[in-house]
């Protein structure tokens, strides 16, 4: 292969004040977030961004105004294009957000000219959803189409277990629980919440696999651990307007928590990177609610940011799907989630591929 370009997936963020309220625009302006008639959408998308902006703009104004995202991908794409050495005569790592810069439409472009001959997509989100990896590929779908990239493209689904993922989150929840061990006194041992953003209950409902995903990365990092006696639950956060969210929600089990005495240890599960979910939701507004609630400690573990196993992780994934066709590229191969997951993006394929049956 000559030239393969790898495409990095992930949300985006502001990169000033001035970006929050477009940046909000074009989160609730995707159909897959809001899936209402373009018109209502559009209007529905203005309304929200317009009414949440200031409230976003305190959030950010803890960051300096703008999010850390971007940078913490520009460094997972220098590690992982070091990591690609030889996977090609010649590899470009390429970013693309989904709701600010760089956009799709600006990434396809660059990966047009680079002319690749092989193009591998690859979400930054470990566990496969509709609202984020589905979201992200359909875009580049129809971005390429309209610009006329026409180079063969396969797209890595999602790896919730992947051991390097998984050695990488392991390694530094085992840091944090000894440090934590250390100070503990006479405290119970500490409870671990595997904290994930969450989702309304009728997205999983109607079968995407992001939440039987986040359940199977959480039981692979505690096993990693090996620690018999861990105290450890899935929970998750950022619940926002009126319907229904899967849960428990991660403010509940903190409140919980308070309320045994018991410290807590959370982990981002589903995030890679430092954003406004960890380093305003989880270190500062649930950090008060853990001081009010009774939580006697309360530590966050990091993201795995650019840990070497994580990228190599990643590394392996990409080769995986470079060899492969266009049959998207789950840690497994084919298609992992189980048949309750009607909205797993290798459905279509396994079905295909399935023995046919004679009815007795």
């Amino acid at each position: 292969m000559k030239k393969l370009a790898v495409v990095l997936f992930n949300l985006g963020g502001p990169d000033s004040p001035e970006a929050i309220r477009p940046f909000l625009f074009n989160l609730f302006n995707d159909p897959a977030i809001i899936g209402a008639p373009t018109p209502v959408r559009w209007a529905l998308a203005q309304f929200i961004s317009r009414r949440r902006a200031p409230v976003a703009r305190e959030i950010y104004a803890n960051l300096d105004g703008r999010s850390p995202l971007l940078p913490h991908t520009l460094d997972q794409a220098t590690a992982l294009q070091a990591a690609l050495s030889g996977a090609a005569d010649e590899v470009g790592v390429f970013i693309a957000m989904r709701y600010w810069h760089p956009l799709t439409a600006e990434t396809v472009k660059r990966v047009k000219e680079f002319g690749a001959d092989k193009v591998v997509l690859l979400p930054l989100y470990p566990q496969y959803s509709t609202t984020t990896s589905g979201s992200s590929i359909g875009e580049w779908t129809r971005e390429a189409a309209r610009q006329g990239l026409t180079a063969d493209t396969v797209s890595v689904c999602c790896y919730p277990t992947d051991p390097g993922f998984v050695r990488a989150q392991a390694a530094l929840l085992a840091e944090t629980l000894d440090a934590l061990e250390a100070e503990r006194g006479d405290h119970p041992p500490p409870r671990v919440l595997f904290s994930a953003h969450g989702l309304p209950k009728k997205v999983i409902e109607a079968g995407d696999p992001y939440q039987w995903q986040v359940e199977q990365t959480s039981a692979a990092v505690a096993a990693h651990l090996d620690r018999p006696d861990l105290d450890w639950k899935v929970s998750y956060q950022s619940r926002v307007g009126p319907l229904e969210w899967i849960g428990p929600a991660t403010d509940d089990e903190i409140q919980a928590a308070g309320a045994e005495k018991r410290p807590l240890v959370v982990v981002p599960i589903a995030f890679v990177s430092e954003h406004s979910e960890t380093l305003v939701e989880l270190d500062i507004e649930y950090g008060e609610l853990a001081e009010q609630s009774g939580v006697p400690l309360y530590r966050r573990v990091s993201t795995v940011l650019s840990a070497p196993p994580f990228i190599e992780g990643l590394a392996g994934l990409v080769r995986q799907a470079a060899a492969s066709g266009d049959t998207p590229v789950s840690e497994k191969g084919g298609r992992l989630c189980p048949g309750i997951c009607g909205r797993c993006p290798n459905r279509a394929h396994a079905e295909a591929a399935a023995p046919a049956t004679v009815a007795s």
